[in-house]
């Protein structure tokens, strides 16, 4: 059975990881093989990284940094985790993927996008997801939903201004209007299992 590659992208407290269980839970349900995974994040070497980019205060690092950082953190995920899976015939759903560092350290950190990109195709050989689960909601209902969840304990990204997520959120839409191939828009102001209901009726070609 032939594996697929999903990501789950958007902003602060747009729900993608209710989503990411949600989803794995219903593909279980109808006899496909799922793995969740994460950025960053997702393999040993990219755990590790994971730590040093989400950790410390929001000037810790550059934009270039973070994007190098991400990029390696990336490869090691494809390499140890994402191809192997994909490989087996298992689909594979990731709560954050390239489109991510597209928008945070590419449009809102004032890196081009071709960059971006290039790092992409040197690290992951140009790896993309088969489709791509955009979430939507106004920035300030997702700060509200994100400060609600973590508190004083919200990450680097998480934590600057709304200026930054403004334009991460804009990134996200020039994204999705170039590639509506692969990037569906998702309205994530619903409740959520409405949103896995419209994920699921996306994918119902896949799945018969």
């Amino acid at each position: 059975m032939l594996g697929r590659f999903l990501s789950l992208e958007g902003g602060e407290g747009a729900g993608k990881s209710t989503q990411v269980r949600a989803l794995a839970d219903a593909l279980q349900a109808l006899g496909r093989a799922t793995l969740i995974t994460r950025e960053p994040g997702g393999s040993e070497g990219a755990e590790a990284i994971r730590a040093l980019l989400m950790q410390g205060d929001a000037g810790r690092w550059s934009a270039r940094s973070e994007a190098l950082l991400f990029a390696a953190a990336r490869a090691d995920h494809v390499e140890k985790v994402i191809r192997p899976a994909l490989d087996a015939g298992t689909w594979v759903i990731c709560d954050r993927y390239l489109d991510s560092s597209r928008a945070y350290q590419g449009t809102a950190g004032g890196i081009a996008d071709a960059d971006v990109l290039a790092l992409h195709a040197f690290g992951s050989a140009e790896l993309l997801p088969d489709r791509t689960y955009l979430l939507t909601l106004p920035v300030h209902v997702g700060a509200g939903r994100a400060a609600a969840r973590d508190g004083a304990a919200a990450d680097r990204f998480a934590a600057r201004d709304p200026s930054y997520h403004d334009a991460v959120a804009a990134a996200f839409e020039r994204i999705a209007e170039q590639e509506p191939a692969r990037v569906r828009r998702i309205d994530a102001a619903q409740d959520s299992r409405a949103v896995t209901t419209a994920i699921l009726a996306d994918l119902a070609p896949w799945l018969r």
